[in-house]
């Protein structure tokens, strides 16, 4: 009789890759000061010896490469949530909705990792601060492209000030356990460009 073939087990994540997401969870929760190594070693189950065989730069390198990875999901999310059919005041309530239930689906213990890790910046963080810089351009110009207010410097402003309005929301949304901040700043921003 032959034998049946093995069905191949699901492929677990790698120490690297576990120590990355876990990375970014805990910088969402507790800003890179709560990232610190021996934190990150226990919560992602990796040996401690392999962070600095696959991070020799330590905590800044883990920090900036899990931010890196970070950044275009979070752009992704933009995206997504601007490219529904819709005008514009409907597109920028369903961006606002989308990050409502982001913060929600976290149990308000999680914000955005970019946010929170700008609050601990240090003179010796320039590397960082670079990943963050980026990661804010690219989700300016993300939600930039999908308004025109006239210009293209008002339309950059209204992105900025929407992506203003998306960190300080996190930030009310954790205090106050609840999606309304995300709910009334998308709608006052949505009468903006009608």
């Amino acid at each position: 009789m032959p034998r049946r073939a093995r069905a191949a087990a699901p492929s677990q994540p790698g120490s690297r890759e576990r120590m990355l997401e876990t990375t970014i969870d805990l910088m969402r929760g507790f800003g890179l000061a709560g990232a610190g190594i021996n934190d990150i070693v226990r919560d992602s189950g990796a040996p401690k010896g392999s962070v600095y065989h696959f991070f020799p730069g330590g905590k800044l390198q883990i920090a900036t490469e899990a931010l890196a990875r970070y950044a275009p999901r979070v752009r992704s999310l933009i995206a997504q949530a601007l490219a529904a059919p819709g005008t514009p005041p409907a597109k920028v309530r369903a961006l606002f909705d989308a990050f409502a239930r982001r913060v929600t689906a976290a149990d308000y213990r999680r914000s955005c990792a970019v946010g929170a890790v700008g609050l601990d910046l240090g003179e010796d963080l320039e590397p960082v601060r670079e990943v963050l810089a980026a990661a804010l351009r690219d989700w300016q110009a993300e939600i930039a492209a999908h308004f025109d207010l006239g210009t293209a410097a008002r339309t950059r402003a209204f992105a900025g000030l929407v992506l203003t309005a998306i960190e300080g929301a996190y930030v009310r949304c954790r205090i106050e356990r609840s999606p309304q901040p995300f709910r009334d700043a998308g709608a006052w921003l949505a009468t903006l460009v009608t």
